[in-house]
């Protein structure tokens, strides 16, 4: 079995801080942004290995990006 990454639970509070708050912010803002860039087709994705699927993702935000620049220099 291969480990890939490792991930922290983060800590429940039981006051509300501004931390807290301006931390979920940033994270709400940044899936904003990866959701209009990056175009993935619907469907159901099997990949061999991680680096399949890396190529996928970056083929998928490649073509984002093209789209946005000949959007921009047409629109």
């Amino acid at each position: 079995m291969r480990l890939v990454g490792s991930r922290v639970e983060p800590k429940i509070a039981v006051n509300a801080s501004g931390d807290l708050l301006a931390e979920g912010a940033r994270f709400s803002e940044s899936i904003t942004r990866l959701s209009r860039a990056a175009y993935v087709p619907k469907g159901v994705y099997r990949f061999s290995s991680h680096e399949q699927a890396n190529q996928h993702e970056q083929d998928c935000l490649v073509r984002a990006i093209a789209g946005l620049a000949l959007e921009r220099q047409h629109g």
